[in-house]
This record gives C-alpha cells, structure tokens and sequence, in this order.
C-alpha cells in the first residue's frame, strides 16, 4: 500500500500535518504560508525514459501515485483521463516540437483555452471536488466552497473552464480591468457556468492579489461565508499546491519525450528556459529536477517587470521603487512573485521565510543572507527583454523557421538565445499565439510595442485581428474557441475598485444574485 505524504507549512505555522486533499481544499496556509511536501519521491533515469511510452494521462497518474495523494489509484486513473482526454487538440497533449535543431519548444497550450494554465486547471478541479468528496465523507467538513482567483490572464480563464458546474464549488475570478487582453478579457466574460462569476478591478494585478489575499486573511468574512451561505474560501491561484503537482508532470514527460525523439542523450543535462511571473511554473521545473530529473539550469525569462531577474542577479527582492509596467505579455505582469516563498522554504527553512515575507509586507523588499544566494545562483539564472525586443523575437524567429510564438513565449526564446550553452534547451511555451494576436501583428508588421497599428485596424476587435496575422503567416490557425469569441454573449461587466472591501462586496452581490 502506498504511503501517504503529508505537508508541511512554509511559514511553521500550521503543525497538522495535512494530506494532498486537505491541502488542495485549504488552497493556503493559516498565516499566509504555502504548502510543499514533506518529502520528495525520486525517479530513476530508467522510470522516466519509461514515460514515453505512455499515454499523457498515465504519465500524470504516475507521477501523482509517487507523491502519495490520499486518493485510490484506480480512482486517480480515472480523473486523469477525464483531465487529458478530448479536450485537448493534440493526444500528445504537452508535445515537444524542434523548432530550429538546437531550440526545443514544450508547448503547453493545447488544452481548451489555449493557455498553459489548462495542464493544471483541467486536473486541478477534478481533484478539488473529489477531496472535498473525502472530507464529507469523513465528516471533516460540511460546506462547499467559493473559489478566489486573482488573475493576470490566463489563469482566470482556465479556472472558469476547469470548475464551470463542477460538484461542490463556486468560483469568482477578478482581473485587472485595463490589464488583459481584449481576447483574454472575452473569455472570462462569455464563461458559461451556473456557478461562475467574473470582476474587473481597477488597477493592476498586483492590486488584484493583495485584494483577494486580505480577503482570505478577513476572519469576519470567512465567517459571513460559512454562516450564511455555508461556504469555505479556497484558491486555484498556481498558490495552491493541487496547481503545482500537475506542473511537475509536463517536465518529467518533455524529458522522456526529448530523449525518445534524438534532442538529447539518455541520462544527459537539459537547460530549461521559461517565462516567468508568479514563479509556479518555473517552480514546477525546480521540483522536477529535485526529483531525479536531468536538468541542469533553470533560465528565468523575466519582461520588463523584472523583479525576478534582478532577484537572481542580486539576491535582493526590492519592489520598493519600482514602477508596474504594462507589456505585451501580461500574464508574467507581476511585481510580488508568490511562488519564490517556496523556494526559499527549500533553500532556507521557515525561519527565514517568515523574517523575508514580513518585510516584503511592510518595506516592500527583502535581501536573502549569502548561503541562500549560493544555493540559488547554483540552479538559477535570469534575463529581462524589454517589450520591443519581445516583439522583434516574435518577428525574427518566424522568419527565421516559420515558428510564431507569443509574446511570453518569444521572452523565453530571447532569454534561451542569450543564456544558452552546449547543453540542449527546452524553451517553455505558454500560450498560444492567437491570444495575444493584436500584439503578434504588431510584430510582424515591424512595429514598436507603443506604435499604434495601421489606421484600417481601427475598430477591429481581438478577433478580427487574428485574421490579419493569418494574411501576414499563411497557415497560422486560430483555435475555434478563440475565433467564435465575437459571436458570444458577455455575461459579466462589472468593474469594482482595488481593495478587500470591494472585492467582499463584490462577492456579496454575486452570492445574493
């Protein structure tokens, strides 16, 4: 019988011990910290190359079984085909393309709202409501509960789509109003669901976190919550360690798939290349690595909000002087990276964290002490690229190979060039590059980020100008959930101030609906 793993709090705080459904449901713990496992399992170079013969979904269900989830394995069979099933339009699911012999793509943005956020937000929720199932159950609980989200993008989207309907839940998702793009934007507002609700925040999404994150610490309102509406407040933000685990599956799998096609040697080292904002995705390369998996560095591939690659660089997190800026790729549009706590949890212990995270809160930065930075610099490397070279990359590397990336991916492929030795790289795509199409256009027609575009795409919505990038890259397809967006019904307009009170009353007048 496999063994359970238990969890641990980042901060020290919560001493309980909880098991993977606790923790998915609890989304954070008391005190603000973040769960991470106890131990790590360890992979053989023999089970991962075996991967590649399996299908995705028996891949995932593998590597969960190794970290010991509370749910029977027939049942975790079961929830991973339904997680990577028809949904997705490719059955490889998380496939690995060269693009140029020396430049390999992981891309992640198959799933059904063409983002890399799907890998975990089709799996995620499933497991949500089957834990929830447990502690019923159990009789360790009796409320359902309310999702939070905070999202610079894609993760609003792909939390709608992962919990629209599903058992035992509600979600509300906030964005930052002016701060998505017009296609991310119509696919929150036209989410179909009985139990789904969407906000614009004024402000950025950095206003929309704290926001959410002082909702969760108001004592009073969980007790409205549960109270009135019998319900528990959990998040699906990459926070969440039921958002983490499937992140670690998609490097275990590229590694075994790489080695299968020829773009590296079995047991070899691979650098991994990845845009990064709240620091959940290059996490998930961190734990595989840890794992047992050959990879060698870590490249974090920052925009111009670069408080990551300036961390790395320094060892100093400073957002104290530092101005928001608005980019091509909004979903890395993040000053405070909640991720890196539990970084520095494996790198330092709870001690530390708790000193660091209490003066991020209240100098707005922090300096980790030398080993920390040692232990650090040892995996890690960042770059930054400023927002007209992100859209020349776009440029270059199409006519160059006939790839298009995104403008998130397009950071990476930057950073990869720059950064890149003789080990192979495997560049982290993560989205698809119709999501941002007005930006893609902008690239290749050779415009600057801040250049306006030509006076006929005037009026043109997000959609329309998906057809002007196709005339510009002949054969470049749009996802139909992406072209239909016009011919949908926007449900939710409603933009609300910055701020835990605003949010609160928000969900008041959605849960009294």
């Amino acid at each position: 019988m496999k063994s359970t793993v238990r969890y641990q709090d980042t901060r020290g705080l919560d001493l309980t011990g909880p098991r993977f459904s606790d923790v998915v449901v609890k989304g954070i713990a008391p005190g603000g910290g973040l769960f991470v496992p106890e131990t790590l399992p360890e992979l053989n170079l023999n089970e991962i190359l075996a991967l590649a013969d399996a299908p995705y979904w028996r891949r995932a269900a593998a590597i969960f079984s190794r970290f010991g989830v509370d749910v029977g394995s027939e049942r975790v069979d079961a929830l991973m085909r339904r997680a990577y099933g028809a949904q997705w339009d490719n059955e490889r699911i998380a496939p690995v393309i060269e693009a140029r012999p020396d430049m390999h793509v992981l891309e992640l943005w198959h799933g059904p709202t063409s983002a890399f956020k799907d890998m975990a937000l089709q799996c995620m929720p499933l497991f949500f409501s089957e834990s929830v199932e447990m502690l019923h159950a159990r009789r360790l609980a009796e409320d359902d509960y309310l999702i939070l989200v905070a999202t610079s993008g894609d993760t609003g989207k792909a939390a709608l789509e992962g919990f629209a309907d599903r058992a035992h839940t509600n979600i509300v998702v906030f964005y930052p109003a002016d701060g998505v793009s017009d296609l991310q934007r119509k696919q929150m507002v036209t989410q179909r669901g009985d139990n789904v609700g969407v906000f614009g925040v004024r402000g950025n999404f950095d206003d929309c976190q704290n926001a959410v994150k002082a909702a969760f610490s108001d004592e009073s309102f969980a007790d409205e919550l549960h109270e009135r509406w019998s319900l528990r407040l959990s998040s699906a933000n990459s926070i969440n360690w039921g958002r983490l685990l499937p992140q670690i599956v998609y490097y275990v799998s590229a590694y075994a798939d790489m080695v299968a096609g020829g773009g590296v040697k079995a047991g070899d080292s691979i650098d991994v290349c990845v845009p990064t904002g709240n620091f959940g995705n290059i996490l998930g390369a961190y734990y595989a690595r840890r794992m047992g998996v050959p990879i060698g560095r870590l490249l974090c591939a920052s925009n111009e909000n670069n408080v990551l690659s300036d961390f790395i660089a320094t060892g100093v997190y400073d957002i104290s002087g530092r101005d928001f800026v608005t980019t091509p790729s909004p979903s890395m549009d993040i000053l405070i990276s909640s991720n890196l706590e539990r970084l520095l949890f494996h790198l330092a212990g709870p001690e530390a964290v708790r000193e660091w995270m209490l003066q991020l809160a209240e100098e707005k930065r922090f300096q980790v002490d030398r080993e920390t930075f040692a232990q650090m610099r040892e995996v890690f490397v960042g770059d930054f690229v400023d927002n007209d070279t992100s859209l020349a990359t776009i440029r270059r590397v199409f006519e160059d190979t006939g790839y298009l990336l995104d403008p998130h991916t397009a950071v990476a492929w930057e950073v990869a060039e720059r950064l890149r030795d003789d080990s192979p790289v495997l560049v982290v795509s993560t989205a698809h590059w119709a999501k941002f199409g007005t930006d893609v256009l902008s690239a290749l027609l050779a415009l600057g980020y801040a250049e306006a575009l030509p006076a006929d795409c005037d009026g043109l919505s997000g959609v329309e100008l998906l057809g002007r990038v196709q005339e510009l890259a002949p054969g470049a397809c749009v996802p139909h959930a992406l072209a239909e967006l016009d011919t949908l019904d926007e449900r939710f307009g409603v933009v609300v101030d910055a701020g835990r009170e605003s949010i609160e009353g928000a969900v008041r007048d959605w849960l009294a609906r």
